[in-house]
This record gives C-alpha cells, structure tokens and sequence, in this order.
C-alpha cells in the first residue's frame, strides 16, 4: 500500500463506500464484477478502485431526433479523494454540496455500445482559464444533440458510439475543508492522470478501450490536454498519484513504481493556454511594438499608471528569445525556429489558412475592403489594411501580409491583456487575483508568481511572493526550493515532448486567427515541439479563419479526423 504523511487526505474507507458511486440499478450479484477486477489487481487501493457495471443509472436523449438510452456512471476515481470545500473563479466564490466533485468522472455510454470493447473514449476536460472544474455532463434527461452539427461533440461522440467522459479536476482556485489551497499545480494534470488510470485498471470491465483515449479541452482545458498528452507514464507524477490513491502506484516514497500506464492515443486542443512559464514572454514578445496605454485593457476597474504596462511588456519581452533559441526546434525545411524566423513561421500558417479559405469558395476580403468580425456577441466591420491577394475567385492566392498590421487588426476589436498577462498578482498596481497566479506556490498562500519578471517586481508586502517577501532573487529562489520549479515542469507540455516520456502519436490543434488570449508564439512553439517529436505520427494544426479564443467550432472536421487514426490503429 502506497503512504502518504499528507494532512488532508481523507481516509481510504471513503473509497471503499463510492465505488459505483451513483448506483441505482444495483443487484443481487453486483459483485462478480467487481471480484473479478479485484483478482488481477495488485494493491488494497486498486481493489477499492474496481468498477462495477451494474451502478449505473439510466438517462434519455434524443440524438438527430431519435430517442437514446444512456448508461451513465458517476466514479470517484481515486482511493484517496481531498474533501474540498469552495471553488473561486471569474470573481465568484461557490461551496460545495459534493466535496469530492473534482475527482469525479461521469461515463456516459449508449446502450448500444456497452458492449463495445474497442471504441474510443472521448475525455473531456474543461478548466476554462486553468481555474478548478468540478464535475459535470451535457448528457441529462431529454437533452438533445445532433450528431451532424459542427458545434455538437456530444452528438458527434455519441454518434460514433464512443464513451463520453466527463472529467472534473483540481486546479486554481480550489480550497480543501482544512482551508489549504488544494487545486495548486501540477493538481488538474495528476487528476486528470488518476482518471485514465482508473480507466486502464478496469479497461477489461468497461465499454470502450482505455488503449484508444481521446483527451480533448479548450483554453485552459487545451493546456490541460497538451501537458497530459506530452507526459505519458513519465515517473515525475508518481509521488502525486501515490497522494491521492490513483490506481497502479506501488511502493514507498523513493521506491515508487507504475504498474499502469496514463499515457492516451490522442489529443484534440484548442486554442490551448500552455508553457504558462514562459507564457508572458512570448505573449509581450508578440505584441510589445503595437503595445501603448490605449490599446491595453483595463482589469476590473484598476486605473493603471501611464507607461507602466508598455514599460514592462519590453522588459518581459526581451526574455523569450533566449528561451526560444534555447528549443533547438526545427521547421519544416529543417531550418532552425529562432526569434528571427518565428513570425514568418506564422506569417506562413496565416497564409495556408488563407489560401484554404480562397479555395473553398470563402468571400475573403482584399486590401482596402472590410472583413466582418464577431466577437462575443457583436459584429465589427474593420478594414483590410494587411493583406494582399493575387488573382480572384478560387485560384486567388495570398500576394502579402504585413504581420504588424495583421497584429493590431487582431486587436482592434478586443485590447490586448494586461500586462502582465498570466502571472499577473501585485505587478504593475495590480491587487486582484488574475491570470495564472495563483496555480502555483504553497497551499498555504493563495498565489505565488511564477516567472522571473513578476517575481523580481512583486510589490504586494506579506502576500509571501517576491523578492520583497524572501530576499531572494528569482534565480536564487528556484535554486533554494524545488517545488516551483516543479510545478512549472509538470504542467508543460514542452517538457516532456522530445523526451522519454510517452507522447500522444495523434495530435490535432487548434488555435483561432484572431484568437489574442495567448501568442501565436507559444502556440507555434508547441506545434513544432509536436512536429520534432519523433514518437508523434501525425499532428494536424490550423489557425481557423476569423476564429476567436473558443473551441468545439468544427466537431465534424475534428471527428473525421478522430476516425482516421482510429482506423489507422495503434
């Protein structure tokens, strides 16, 4: 049996009561399952993670007008679940009526495909902004999906006669009952590896194959999803799972082992807000020669000092290229990825989706003509002032793009994020709990900020981040404790793609074309860190035309996708 010395633990007679947690159609024998998964497991806490096929309860949809039948099981899938208390999120703060309803996953499966032991399981997590997400379906009683619909994954899922899982996870802003921040990285990625263990430990008793898992997510959800993807069976995670009782950990503190596998068979992310260390960076990098006051957005009414912001976006920008460089990544041309070639990286993906465009038939505006933009619920007509086309109709082709006129077109609609961006806690007059900051850092405090700059500049006396609070300087302070450092490299996707680490063969990725909630920068970086991993088959990126920071925009084309490499085998 695994041990742990953490406080909040709840004891292991907890899991042995929520096995099966939402039974409603239990029987006499609903043991013999259960027994079965128990004789070929390998420790007291995988026994109390059996699955058991008969505490299930039934709903009914309508999918393209015709009613189904839904198996739907409701399983805490851990040994060890913490007792949460609260939530907070987008300056809200809600308790809970079930504590344990972040390591919760609801597995929705047809009737008809409970038999199916080959299908894929489509996981699903969400985490919006990388804050905590507790539990929670699309699939109720008298719900309806349509399976053709480019906005429907759970019609098109469901359609396909894959398991839909629904997953919550810890992350930011969650606190346990003993009042420790307990949704601190690498908490949402080690969650949602304790659900595909729980999946492995019982592929035998359930519909659908854990050897064919899809992780999908957008936005933070989309980070989520690359950091898992990246990080199969990597040993980093082991003493985390061993914490909260995730299923094929064996052995004591250094004498750790797996006896099961959490790595997936693909991986579907939009816009995904990933690499959070390096984040600010390249997003500054990205937007410093058209950042000003007038174009930088204000952060819940704070009145921020006039040069303040542009002033530290070129500090924090001249800081991404070191790290860039320091990549070693290659283009297609096997030309080097370096702060001199990345924008015509993404001057040439503009440029492909463009020319996708023109050959469909799409009415794509030329220079001096205005394209109609639709963000968040209102419609903006702005003018062509960046791009050139050659010819007309469907043979038209890209003639140019000016790359720093594009850039401020994208964010003529919206402004830019503050500066900073993602760890954005007592910098810059900020006082409010924003961006990413409070991810990282001891249970104990709310926030801690994670990158050199922010570090460097806390100026919140007692909030126990910064140079202010610990005397050390950045560099010293990631050499006196290893616990940031860990958090940062357990929740990207960059540090473990080209390593021994399991990768996802299957990759698809999106990111919108005037999506300005993180750098196109940071999403060509991970695109090439798929591309120049060796282990990854295929990896499918676009930047969607006139797309927003969203997902889910185009189920059909995602799921023909899906389709393919399943077919294509493992």
């Amino acid at each position: 049996m695994k041990k742990t010395n953490l406080s909040f633990i709840k004891p292991l007679a907890f899991a042995i009561a929520t096995v099966g947690l939402m039974a409603g159609c239990g029987s006499d024998d609903s043991n013999s399952s259960s027994s079965a998964a128990i004789s070929t497991v390998v420790d007291s806490e995988d026994n109390q993670l059996a699955f058991d096929a008969t505490a299930y309860t039934t709903v009914n949809i309508s999918l393209d007008g015709v009613t189904m039948a839904v198996r739907q099981y409701r399983i805490v899938y851990v040994a060890n679940p913490i007792e949460m208390a609260s939530q907070s999120a987008f300056g809200s703060t809600m308790l809970l009526d079930d504590p344990y309803i972040y390591q919760t996953m609801i597995v929705s499966v047809a009737e008809a495909s409970v038999s199916d032991e080959n299908t894929a399981l489509y996981f699903k997590v969400n985490n919006a902004g990388w804050f905590t997400s507790a539990v929670a379906t699309d699939i109720t009683e008298g719900a309806e999906f349509v399976s053709t619909s480019d906005t429907d994954a759970v019609g098109a899922a469901l359609k396909a006669g894959y398991v839909f899982i629904d997953v919550g996870t810890r992350s930011r802003g969650a606190r346990a009952v003993d009042g420790s921040w307990a949704g601190k990285a690498p908490a949402p990625v080690v969650d949602a590896k304790a659900a595909i263990r729980y999946l492995r430990l019982n592929d035998a008793l359930m519909p659908g194959s854990a050897e064919r898992i899809v992780v999908t997510g957008t936005s933070g959800g989309g980070g989520l999803t690359a950091a898992v993807s990246a990080s199969g069976n990597s040993a980093d995670y082991l003493p985390f799972l061993a914490a909260v009782g995730a299923a094929g950990v064996t052995g004591e503190d250094d004498s750790l082992a797996s006896t099961i596998n959490d790595d997936v068979f693909a991986a579907v992310a939009y816009c995904p807000i990933n690499n959070l260390g390096n984040a600010d960076a390249g997003y500054e990098w990205q937007y410093n020669g058209i950042r000003s006051d007038d174009n930088t957005g204000s952060l819940n009414g704070v009145a921020y000092s006039a040069g303040v912001q542009p002033a530290a976006s070129a500090a924090i920008a001249a800081l991404f290229p070191d790290y860039l460089n320091s990549l070693n990544l290659t283009l297609d041309d096997s030309s080097a990825l370096t702060d001199a070639t990345m924008n015509s990286a993404i001057v040439e993906q503009l440029k492909e989706e463009l020319e996708r465009q023109l050959a469909a038939g799409t009415d794509v505006p030329d220079y001096g003509e205005d394209f109609s933009v639709t963000l968040r619920g209102t419609t903006y007509a702005i003018a062509n002032d960046w791009l050139t086309l050659s010819g007309s109709g469907t043979s038209a082709t890209v003639a140019d793009i000016d790359f720093e006129k594009f850039l401020k077109f994208v964010t003529t609609p919206i402004a830019l994020k503050t500066v900073v961006a993602f760890d954005a806690v007592g910098v810059t007059g900020n006082p409010n709990i924003s961006g990413e900051t409070n991810l990282f850092g001891s249970d104990s405090y709310e926030y801690a900020n994670f990158t050199q700059w922010s570090w460097n500049n806390n100026e919140v006396l007692g909030d126990g981040s910064g140079t202010d609070d610990t005397g050390l300087a950045w560099s010293d302070y990631l050499a006196s404790t290893s616990e940031l450092a860990t958090q940062l490299k357990l929740i990207n996707p960059i540090a473990y793609l080209n390593t021994d680490a399991d990768s996802a063969p299957y990759w698809y990725v999106r990111h919108g074309m005037i999506d300005r909630d993180t750098a196109y920068a940071m999403q060509l970086t991970l695109y090439y860190a798929i591309k120049n991993d060796k282990s990854v088959r295929d990896v499918s990126f676009k930047m969607p035309y006139l797309t927003p920071h969203s997902g889910n925009y185009d189920v059909q084309e995602a799921f023909s996708w899906i389709k393919t490499k399943l077919d294509a085998g493992i």
